[in-house]
């Protein structure tokens, strides 16, 4: 296989941590401009750092920086270097953006509809951290709890981070001394973990190309080259023609699909392709079997 060009590697990086510094934003808005301001809580470590912000007036980019901090120097050695870099880049932008927005002050909206207030926030905070864990990064806090110990135990993530967030709603109880404020904070991790499943699905999903062409092997070099993924070609017969035929079997994200389609079209107008959605695909390249 041909080393793939320089160019190439620096987009991609390139558009990981902007993808990063988008997601970042959304979960700092959501979190200061919509749920902050009507005393919801939510959980994960932003959460706990919300309601050290509701009980001592502490500011929730402070916090959020300290606790994570301490998390990252633990994580180090279990979770691997490139996973510890984009979490660095998640927690410092996310630390920066609470901070801005703090330090401006926003007056609140939406006031006479504090729920619905509540409901767009946790939709815009939990669109922001599926963009980040899209790019295989993370906004620190209980995340990296839960991949440490899903790291050593067979537990499934979703689990752990349902019970870690339910902890920490319940324990607004101590703060609020209110049954409403526990109502309110578990429809709105309700709807957080809605909103990253649905991004993290959307993008994440995978397709499956079967591609029949006279030029099978420019385009498997090419989307091997400008792609960066893997192909297999088949022997197979054409029954209408009675010809022999090569087949490319090719797997890819679902965002990268008018990018095939684009560079099949340019080498061989006349392909035969077929695309279809694909349940999961594991090995390298794709999600790891557990």
């Amino acid at each position: 296989m041909k080393k793939l060009p320089q160019f190439s590697l620096k987009k991609f990086y390139l558009k990981d941590y902007l993808t990063i510094f988008l997601g970042t934003f959304m979960y700092a808005l959501g979190v200061t401009l919509f749920i902050m301001p009507h005393q919801f809580v939510l959980g994960g470590l932003t959460g706990v750092a919300v309601l050290f912000n509701y009980g001592f007036g502490m500011p929730v980019s402070i916090m959020v920086l300290i606790m994570n901090a301490i998390l990252l120097s633990i994580s180090y050695k279990v979770l691997g270097t490139e996973f510890l870099i984009k979490t660095v880049v998640g927690v410092g932008s996310l630390t920066a953006f609470l901070g801005f927005f703090e330090a401006l002050n926003f007056t609140p909206i939406m006031t006479e509809e504090p729920l619905m207030a509540g409901l767009v926030g946790s939709i815009v905070a939990g669109a922001g951290v599926g963009l980040v864990m899209s790019v295989n990064s993370s906004t620190g806090g209980t995340d990296i709890i839960i991949l440490i110990i899903n790291k050593y135990r067979n537990v499934t993530p979703g689990r752990m981070m349902l019970y870690i967030d339910l902890f920490i709603v319940t324990s607004s109880f101590l703060i609020f001394r209110s049954i409403e404020t526990i109502v309110f904070g578990l429809i709105i991790i309700a709807v957080m973990s809605t909103s990253v499943d649905w991004i993290l699905n959307g993008i994440r999903q995978s397709v499956q190309f079967f591609i029949v062409s006279r030029e099978f092997e420019e385009i498997a070099t090419q989307v091997n080259m400008q792609l960066g993924r893997g192909c297999t070609v088949l022997d197979g017969t054409g029954w209408y023609t009675k010809k022999e035929q090569k087949v490319l079997i090719l797997m890819a994200k679902r965002s990268e699909s008018n990018s095939i389609f684009r560079l099949v079209k340019s080498i061989d107008q006349n392909a035969f392709v077929s695309q279809t959605n694909v349940v999961g695909v594991y090995g390298k390249g794709f999600d790891r079997m557990r």
